[in-house]
């Protein structure tokens, strides 16, 4: 009888472990970020739809998903923040960095097999 108390005891304390306490910080991460949010960042929506707080309410936040397109969301519907883009002015290739020898694009890559 003692033993199976033991098991369970495990059982529930794995559960905890497990279960409960990471999905606590999934929320208070998630809490954390609705708070944060302000005017004019770009976010990610739970459903998938990316676009710019206009306003925020109480409970609720307008989405421009384009120009002139303004939706309602919940304010829980916000998945996550998206990072600002770099910018026109940003050089992403290095110039300097070895650059790999491909094939003429008007080339075959395979040789034609001669006709027997």
């Amino acid at each position: 009888m003692t033993a199976a108390l033991i098991y369970l005891a495990i059982l529930v304390v794995a559960f905890f472990f497990l279960i409960v306490l990471p999905q606590r910080r999934r929320m208070s991460a998630h809490r954390v970020l609705v708070d944060a949010m302000d005017v004019g960042d770009e976010i990610v929506t739970t459903s998938g739809i990316h676009g710019v707080v206009r306003e925020i309410g109480e409970a609720t936040l307008e989405l421009e998903i384009a120009p002139g397109v303004v939706v309602t969301l919940a304010r829980g519907a916000v998945a996550q923040r998206r990072p600002a883009d770099p910018g026109p002015d940003v050089d992403l290739v290095d110039e300097d960095a070895p650059t790999l020898d491909a094939p003429a694009l008007d080339a075959p890559a395979v040789e034609p097999r001669p006709a027997d």
